[in-house]
């Protein structure tokens, strides 16, 4: 990885809003947006791409968008051993939208929604407009991890699962899924499971896909862009083991949510199929930097070593703190009070930098006295 970045060259070089929404002297550790190259399979599938043929792709009319569902699978059962069936593919341009239209085709304004909180914003605030009341479940510090406890669903028609979680790190265990998948059973609830960042697990530990514990109530979502930081090319995929969900969806017209582009659906297969040593160098250096953070940084901060992602939790035990280290340490972090219930004393921050800036956030950080 390039050990040449520093926040100048960054905020010099780099437009995207993870830098552009930060003033000079600031080092942006919030979006969840890598400060690292493009994986070179990705890269060069692009660059031919736009030297040959920018026409309609060949797979317009499929609408599992053809080599997208076959690498989807290819993928999942290779890295999982889940054997997904490509034909219950379906493609969107992000996760959000996904959640959007499977709740918009599947429960009406009132329908209770449980999430694991605390939780990744974007979802909190499609709940709250979309009015479909949350039901928390909530993550509690256990030790070194976290656990939690399921509260009665009565009234709920979704379960909304982030696994790996986002913010905490947690991947959720066998044991932990299957107890959500008897709540799910005995509530009749879809499942819609957001498994974006299943790539980014560190070992011992390991990603097990929903589908696999129930797969004819499950909606899975997932995309590449988070594991090879291609948050801008705007495609993801749904597996629809869900029947009701399924023919929903297939009742409305063929492109009223739109689809990803070319350059979207290329991007995707070259990452899957041809980005796994990156990956892997990408993921060694995730590993070394949140074992810096729980070295370097004092118990006041609450850090507990996330099992995946790449995004540090923190207790900071003071409401307002990202403020603070936006203003004082030029550091900007996501504020956890916007993660809903449980998050209102803590801050997020993006790990997925290289050694030097991570090591500078953390010098500025602990010279900030708080």
């Amino acid at each position: 990885m390039n050990d040449a970045y520093t926040p100048l060259t960054l905020k010099s070089t780099h437009d995207g809003l993870k830098w552009a929404a930060v003033e000079p002297g600031v080092i942006p550790a919030w979006v969840a947006d890598m400060d690292l190259p493009t994986a070179p399979a990705v890269a060069d599938v692009l660059r031919r791409r736009a030297d040959g043929d920018l026409g309609y792709p060949a797979w317009l009319l499929d609408r599992n968008a053809g080599p997208l569902a076959e690498a989807f699978a290819e993928r999942m059962a290779g890295r999982f051993g889940w054997e997904a069936d490509p034909g219950l593919v379906r493609p969107f341009n992000d996760l959000n939208q996904a959640l959007q239209v499977l709740l918009h085709l599947w429960t009406k304004p009132g329908d209770g929604v449980a999430v694991h909180v605390p939780a990744y914003h974007p979802f909190l605030d499609t709940l709250d407009v979309m009015e479909r009341p949350l039901r928390p479940i909530r993550m509690e510090p256990d030790g070194d991890t976290w656990r939690f406890e399921v509260p009665d669903l009565a009234g709920c028609r979704v379960l909304l699962l982030v696994n790996p979680h986002n913010p905490t790190g947690r991947a959720f265990t066998e044991r932990e899924l299957t107890e959500l998948a008897e709540h799910a059973e005995r509530h009749d609830l879809l499942v819609i499971a957001d498994e974006i960042h299943a790539d980014l697990v560190y070992e011992p530990h390991r990603h097990i896909p929903f589908a696999t514990i129930a797969p004819e109530r499950t909606v899975t979502l997932t995309s590449a862009t988070k594991a090879f930081n291609l948050g801008g090319i705007r495609c993801s995929v749904a597996h629809f083991g869900h029947e009701g969900a399924r023919t929903a969806l297939e009742a409305q017209p063929p492109f009223v949510y739109g689809s990803p582009s070319v350059f979207g659906v290329e991007a995707t297969v070259a990452a899957w199929r041809h980005g796994d040593a990156w990956l892997a160098e990408t993921v060694a250096l995730l590993d070394r930097n949140r074992r810096t953070i729980a070295d370097r940084l004092p118990a006041a901060f609450g850090y507990r070593v996330p099992e995946a992602t790449y995004l540090a939790w923190l207790n900071v035990g003071r409401p307002g703190m990202a403020e603070v280290f936006e203003r004082e340490a030029r550091v900007r972090l996501n504020d956890g009070a916007a993660f809903g219930p449980g998050g209102e004393s803590c801050v997020r921050l993006n790990f997925a930098t290289t050694e030097a800036i991570l090591a500078e956030i953390l010098d500025r950080l602990l010279r900030q006295r708080w």
